[in-house]
């Protein structure tokens, strides 16, 4: 008798289309599973892959502003997941970020988690989640502070309902040692790399494609190319939108959104990809490698297993690392790579982002799916 899936995510919205959302998309592309989230506006989405698909969801779908985000009621979410009734299914897919790894299960039941991060608010962004937050402030921040501190305790707690995790990266494992005492099986997410072009020739300008907010540092990208007077392209939205206008020279182009099929023809075409945030995986900077784009990155989280500096692999570098979140790191890491640009080989480059190939996580994905289940005690 085959198995009947369901796969729990947190949201599905026009506006979730990150490599979570990715992840999701191509685990439905190979498994049936009955999809289930915190909140869905996507299956009523003419655009979207999921359009007209039945989705389960709970109360927050009705609640002010959803479609805009459930972040907001984020002391909600724990109670809202475990509403969820999925006691009609064998297996439990989740793919979280956030709170996706706490619904309900029975003895019987195998959950397998995908986790893309511990839960950020509970964990590594706390301290920026209250700095930036009114809510973080006076007499109302001590509540938010108690908010944060049940948040930890009900995720610890939920991460034991999880039979099997998968990490995205390494260094999503080691944050999953760290906050659940689990260890995961790191399986690299799918990157679109055989819709991407390839150039071997570049043109003479830098390039950031990224959403702009605090944490993507992208401010700091502007400041070090101020100082460089390099030519530096931005593509994205958010709201350090206009403060990067205000302080970026001429030679500094601020493009806001873009099309995709513009967004590729900039990542093909620019000298270098410049990303300065620590990621869990980064799947920008893979797709600028599938390119034949090299990159100068920040050289922490997922940036270390996806991009080889070309100083320690003068053979096979796809790519340069800064060592510190500074305008002085990222000057001096630009120069270097001008002075080894030519050891960066583009078609090396691309073939290196083949690792991280769509069919690839498939076949790591199914393939440790049918582990788990042939462990399982029979019934």
């Amino acid at each position: 008798m085959s198995s009947k899936y369901a796969l729990v995510h947190e949201w599905l919205t026009p506006k979730a289309t990150g490599g979570s959302e990715l992840v999701v998309k191509e685990i439905l592309n190979h498994v049936d599973a009955d999809l289930y989230a915190l909140i869905d506006f996507e299956s009523t989405n003419p655009e979207s892959y999921l359009y007209q698909r039945q989705i389960g969801k709970t109360f927050l779908q009705h609640l002010p502003l959803a479609r805009q985000g459930v972040q907001k009621y984020l002391p909600l979410l724990p109670l809202a997941i475990e509403q969820l009734d999925l006691r009609q299914y064998e297996v439990i897919l989740s793919s979280s970020h956030a709170v996706a790894k706490g619904v309900l299960t029975t003895p019987d039941q195998l959950h397998i988690c995908y986790c893309h991060s511990p839960m950020r608010y509970a964990w590594d962004l706390t301290f920026d989640y209250l700095n930036q937050s009114k809510l973080g402030k006076g007499g109302i921040g001590w509540v938010t502070k108690y908010l944060l501190h049940s948040l930890r305790q009900w995720d610890v707690l939920s991460a034991n309902r999880v039979d099997y995790f998968i990490a995205n990266s390494q260094h999503t494992a080691r944050r999953i040692w760290r906050c659940y005492r689990r260890e995961a099986k790191v399986i690299y997410p799918p990157v679109n790399i055989e819709n991407l072009p390839f150039c071997a020739e570049k043109e003479d300008f830098y390039l950031i494609v990224s959403r702009l907010v605090t944490y993507k540092q992208v401010s700091l990208i502007v400041q070090a190319f101020n100082q460089l007077k390099r030519p530096l392209v931005v593509i994205g939205i958010g709201p350090q939108m206009k403060q990067l206008q205000a302080i970026a020279s001429p030679h500094i182009q601020i493009l806001g959104w873009q099309p995709e099929d513009m967004v590729k023809t900039y990542m093909a075409r620019a000298k270098a990809f410049v990303y300065a945030a620590c990621e869990d995986f980064g799947i920008a900077l893979v797709e600028a490698q599938a390119c034949g784009t090299p990159v100068i990155a920040y050289g922490a989280g997922g940036a270390l297993e996806t991009v080889r500096d070309i100083r320690t692999c003068m053979d096979t570098g796809t790519g340069i690392f800064f060592k510190e979140q500074t305008v002085a790191a990222l000057v001096e890491a630009v120069e270097k790579f001008e002075v080894n640009q030519d050891f960066l080989k583009s078609e090396y480059i691309k073939l290196h982002a083949s690792q991280f190939s769509r069919q690839v996580f498939a076949d790591r994905y199914l393939d440790f799916l049918n582990q788990c289940q042939e462990k399982r005690p029979s019934l």
